[in-house]
């Protein structure tokens, strides 16, 4: 499968005036993103995201390194329009109605009619937005139908990659869950989606594959289930002896036991076949054997503070970068 975005290198430098000093935003950046999946872009506040994601569509230039958005070199008009951004903060004209913002869109696109009033009604039913708010001015919106709106107009090309930075960012639980449906199904449509977010559970449960970078570096690229994979295991069994169970313990001291039922929350993998050899042994049956799994935010949490960095509850909530 062809790379939607190749990035190789990729290093963006400033000059801090006030002190003379350079800051580096983006850090020698090498990552792959293939045509038709829902990315993971994530990092604490300042991590480069932002500035990754501004180097990709061609709105401040890099320092060091290259990079090409479907196939084609940063900048390229081609391929910028077949590319859509929504960034974390989009604002629109508030005397609009969602459809005439959608229909601004699309004339900046030159899009003619019929096809015009064609692709902005798709977009708007895309994004499941009440057919009874098309022809409202934006300033009767709320948070979540301005977001659909955001979506909206960056589907409005028909993009085969979108850029979505922290798309359900101060949404409700019931927002953040349409909203999540409505990325998932423009994923399912074959495009690719570049997406930036601090709302971990929604990364983990819209994207193919993940990468944490901090202070401008990747520090982990791969996929959730990989990134999450559990180091222990649970195991259940029943009808073992007393005499059994002490043997059990001398491999793992955590054992719980109760009315012949045992239970040994956390065993090394590399023990996991002697304790069922035991409980075999024993004439004992093996109920249950359990991966643990990490979530995606622990494994965000320890991959950034094992670089050094200490992360907050603010870091996982949003900010500006």
């Amino acid at each position: 499968m062809a790379a939607a975005v190749s990035i190789q290198g990729l290093t963006k430098k400033y000059l801090d005036v006030w002190n003379k000093a350079e800051i580096v935003a983006v850090d020698h950046l090498n990552l792959e993103v293939q045509e038709g999946e829902i990315f993971g872009f994530l990092g604490r506040n300042g991590a480069g995201k932002t500035t990754t994601i501004k180097m990709l569509l061609g709105l401040i230039f890099p320092t060091e390194g290259a990079a090409t958005v479907l196939g084609k070199p940063l900048g390229d008009i081609e391929a910028k329009s077949q590319v859509s951004y929504l960034p974390e903060e989009a604002y629109f004209y508030e005397t609009m109605t969602g459809w005439d913002i959608l229909d601004f869109y699309a004339r900046l696109f030159r899009i003619s009619e019929p096809d015009r009033s064609r692709r902005v009604q798709k977009a708007l039913e895309d994004v499941y937005l009440d057919p009874k708010a098309w022809r409202r001015p934006l300033r009767g919106y709320s948070k979540g139908m301005r977001q659909r709106i955001g979506i909206a107009q960056a589907l409005i090309n028909d993009p085969k990659l979108l850029f979505l930075d922290e798309p359900t960012s101060g949404l409700d639980p019931i927002a953040r869950a349409e909203l999540r449906d409505v990325i998932g199904n423009v994923g399912k449509q074959g495009k690719t989606v570049f997406l930036s977010s601090h709302q971990l559970s929604d990364v983990e449960l819209l994207c193919d594959r993940v990468s944490i970078i901090h202070n401008g570096k990747l520090l982990a690229l791969g996929r959730i289930t990989d990134l999450t994979a559990g180091e222990q295991v649970e195991i259940h069994a029943e009808g073992i002896t007393n005499g059994a169970v002490d043997k059990i313990r001398g491999l793992v001291p955590e054992v719980l036991q109760t009315d012949g039922r045992l239970r040994i929350p956390a065993a090394e993998p590399g023990k996991v076949a002697s304790v069922i050899d035991l409980v075999r042994g024993a004439k004992g049956t093996v109920t249950a054997i359990i991966p643990h799994r990490r979530s995606l935010e622990d494994v965000f949490v320890q991959t950034v503070r094992k670089a050094g960095g200490d992360v907050s509850v603010a870091d996982l909530k949003g900010g500006e970068e």
